[in-house]
Order: C-alpha cells, then structure tokens, then sequence
C-alpha cells in the first residue's frame, strides 16, 4: 500500500478507508486499554490521532512508541470524537522505523524557548512553529517565482564570488585558496592576489544587482533570487551573515514604474500566503498572542493576520524623504523626545523608530519614501536635478520598518563616474559596468527586498535566526 500524506487524509475526510501512514510521534498517552498517539509528518501543522488498542499489539513494540520515534502505521479512518480533530486512524498494523531514546531527545511534548531551539537547529523542523515556518518560507519561494514568470521576467543566476562591493560598504566575506600560514607578499608588503585563484581578491557577494543590470541591458525585465552575504559584526535581531535577496531590475522603468511593480509584488505575496498558507498563519497569529498576552495592550504586536490584511488592503502612501522628515520634526513624539534618535532636519538617517511612526501612526498605512539625500544612499542612484537628491525608494511596513529598498539607476555615464570618484568606487575596476552606460544606455530601475526580512512580517516571528533553517551569525556557524 502506498503511503498518504497526514494533510491528505485531513483534507480528503475519506471515513472508512484503509490507509498507510508514517511519521514522527509528538506525544502518546492512554491507559491499559488504548494509547492515543499524535503522528505528524511535516506536511501539515496538524497532526493525526492515531487510536492503537493495546491488546492487538506486542507491548515491547508500544513501549517504542515514544516521542520523537519514526513509526509506521496501517488502519481504517473513522470520524473522532475527541475535541481538536475531526478524523482518527485506528491502528491494525505498526512498525518501528526509527527508535528514539526519549531520555536523551530534548524535543519532548512541552514549550520550548526559541533560544534553545536554535541551539539544536537540526532539530527544530520538528516543532509546530518551525515547521509552519518552513512550509510558509516554501510558499513564499514558489510565489516569489510565479509572480514574476507571470509578468515575462527572466530569472538570472548572478554569481556568488565577486571581485565587486555593490554597496561599497566594505564588509564582506574574503574568498581564497591562499595559504594563511604562508601568504605570498609584494614588494611593498602586502598579500599578492594575482597569486591567488583568480589571480585577484575576490569575496562573496553582498547584491546580485550589479550583474542583474547588465542583464536587464538586454532581456528588459530580470529577476534574482539568490544567496548574500555580509561580514558586518552584529547580533542584533535583525542581522545575518548569510541572506537571501530578491532582486528585479527593469529597463525602461522609471522610479514610479518601479514603486508600482514593489506594490504589486509584495500585495501579491501576502494575498498568496493568505490563500494557501492560512492553517500555518492561523497557528503562528495564536502563538503571538500568546507571547504578547502579558504585555500591556498599547505595546503588543499588531495580531498577524490584522496586519497582513493592513497591508493588503491599504494604497500604499508615496511621499518623498523632505515631506518625511517635516512630518517626524515637527511631531509630539520627536518634540517630547521620545524618539531615541531625535530628527534635527534634511539629511538625518531615518532609523526605524521613525519609519514605524510614519506607517503605525501617522499615515496608518504602508509608506513608500523616495528622493533621498545622495550622501546617505548607493552611488548607483539617479541623481535628481537638485544636485543634493537621488531617485530612490523605500518602502516602510507596519511594526518592521523598511522591508524594500530600490532606485532609478543612473544611466549617464558622465555623472555615473563622478559619483563613482566622489565616493571612492575603483572606476577602472567596473569598466564592465560602466560599458552598459556606453552602449545603448536606457532609463532603468530596481529594487531589494531582503527575503528574511519578509519572512519575519509574514510568520510575526521577532527574530531574523528563526524564519531561515540554518541562521549564520557572528561566532555561529553550526549545522
């Protein structure tokens, strides 16, 4: 007999029918004359009752059925009667796949602390917020994909090695197959890359946008979705090491066709998740409110699936950097002092205290930013004609801050290499970049959105480490 997949036998309500499953045990009880065992096999977050009576079976085979045992289950569904399922599956077979000493398996059936569960990662998949989460991240890879195949983008595979810093930040991961313990050294003293394998310093990428350009020169729409990477020392909640980024870039598209097409995306994921993720959503919304129930009311998480909705059915608010900070300076919050970092005027870096405010409190709705100040962003940003702006965007989310950041790409190349010299980008080290400003240059646009941080909007998790499998951070890198 072939086995059925736990969320097949929920959905499908054939009462009567023999089936074969298999799975992991959550927990067991009973007594003398019947053990009532939760089954869960990852693909749904719930689980499947299964009724064994004790004297149809061996009672060294039952003693095995332990959590965290792999068992093997063959048996008629029937209708429950209990509270919390709807199906059961009365056992006539059982097989032990997998023991599992229950004295040594930290899983057991009680609440567990996020910080202990990434202590044993390889192990967490097991557990009903994780593997929501998982199922919720799948989802989400495969709408990221649909939602642009739909549209004619093309997806491109940018490299991971690069000998490039998109954002000139410097904090990045160095690539070599030197010997450490015997660096080959030039005549001045320093480490002789052209020794190296690429004959240059090379290190993992930080942004596939540069190369994702080059593509967008000539198949007009491109996407990338791949891994990132930065060196930057920090153990906030908001960090990783190693990341995923979504990046389209767009010829022909000018900064309002690029704010259109992050609203439709991101609307689209939500609706998309909505639709086919709600059982997990519903879990991960009552598991919040749990962690929030004993916060006072005015400091509790807007509930999931409310916010989710806030999102969808709100147009986003378009307003540019200037407007902004108007908006923050002359606030109560930023007068009283509330705000930590307080706003003195034009040029100040928005932190998320105030990105929050503008959507949580003032708009009460998403907010798109555009038309920064050129020393706080990117050398590859459209400058505007007032010398001191650039065509930029950012998109601000409820309770996260921004979630996108995008611009019009500059196209000239005069005042693309003037920008690249004043911030000190290697101009004869792009001259692959620079060739597409030379060649055919076109109006073009892009944008970012860091799919971790997406992830931790759509699941109402706190922590970056728990919506990606294997989080790396600084001194961590187990599993």
């Amino acid at each position: 007999m072939k086995r059925k997949k736990i969320s097949e036998i929920i959905s499908s309500q054939l009462f009567g029918t023999e089936v074969l499953v298999k799975g992991w045990v959550r927990t067991k009880r009973g007594n003398k004359q019947i053990n009532f065992v939760a089954l869960n096999d990852g693909s749904t977050i719930h689980n499947l009752q299964i009724v064994i009576e004790v004297d149809k079976f061996e009672e060294s085979d039952l003693k095995r059925v332990v959590t965290g045992a792999s068992i093997s289950i063959k048996g008629k569904l029937f209708e429950s009667m209990g509270s919390g399922q709807n199906i059961e599956l009365h056992a006539s077979e059982l097989l032990i796949i997998g023991e599992c000493d229950v004295n040594e398996y930290p899983l057991q059936p009680k609440k567990h602390s996020l910080e202990f569960l990434r202590e044993i990662a390889h192990l967490r998949f097991r557990t009903s917020t994780f593997s929501a989460i998982a199922r919720i991240r799948h989802s989400m890879i495969y709408a990221v994909h649909h939602f642009f195949s739909s549209k004619g983008f093309v997806n491109i595979h940018t490299p991971i090695i690069t000998s490039s810093d998109a954002e000139g930040a410097g904090e990045m991961f160095r690539v070599t197959t030197l010997d450490l313990e015997k660096l080959p050294r030039n005549e001045v003293g320093l480490v002789d890359y052209s020794k190296d394998f690429f004959g240059k310093s090379t290190n993992l990428t930080v942004s596939g946008q540069l190369e994702g350009e080059l593509a967008a020169m000539a198949l007009s729409d491109i996407y990338t979705f791949g891994p990132t990477f930065r060196a930057e020392n920090s153990n906030t909640s908001r960090h990783l090491a190693e990341f995923w980024m979504i990046e389209p870039e767009m010829a022909f598209y000018e900064l309002e066709d690029n704010m259109d097409l992050a609203e439709e995306f991101l609307k689209y994921l939500i609706k998309y998740a909505l639709d086919n993720c709600n059982d997990d959503l519903q879990f991960l919304s009552k598991r919040l409110i749990e962690e929030e129930s004993g916060k006072k009311v005015e400091e509790r998480a807007m509930e999931l699936m409310q916010k989710l909705n806030f999102v969808l059915i709100n147009e986003f608010e378009r307003l540019t950097y200037s407007e902004a900070i108007k908006i923050l300076k002359n606030c109560k919050a930023n007068k009283n002092g509330q705000f930590k970092y307080v706003i003195e005027g034009f040029g100040s870096d928005l932190q998320s205290e105030h990105e929050r405010y503008l959507v949580e409190k003032h708009f009460k709705k998403p907010v798109i930013l555009t038309d920064y100040p050129k020393s706080i962003k990117a050398f590859y940003m459209k400058q505007n004609d007032d010398g001191e702006t650039v065509r930029a965007m950012d998109i601000l989310f409820p309770q996260i801050g921004e979630i996108v950041g995008g611009s019009q790409r500059e196209e000239n190349y005069e005042k693309l290499i003037a920008r690249m010299k004043e911030v000190n980008i290697p101009v004869n080290e792009m001259w692959w970049y620079l060739d597409t400003r030379r060649f055919g240059s076109v109006p073009h646009s892009g944008f970012g959105l860091g799919f971790e941080r997406f992830m931790l909007f759509v699941t109402g998790m706190n922590n970056i480490r728990d919506v990606i499998p294997f989080p790396r951070t600084p001194l961590n890198a187990n599993f």
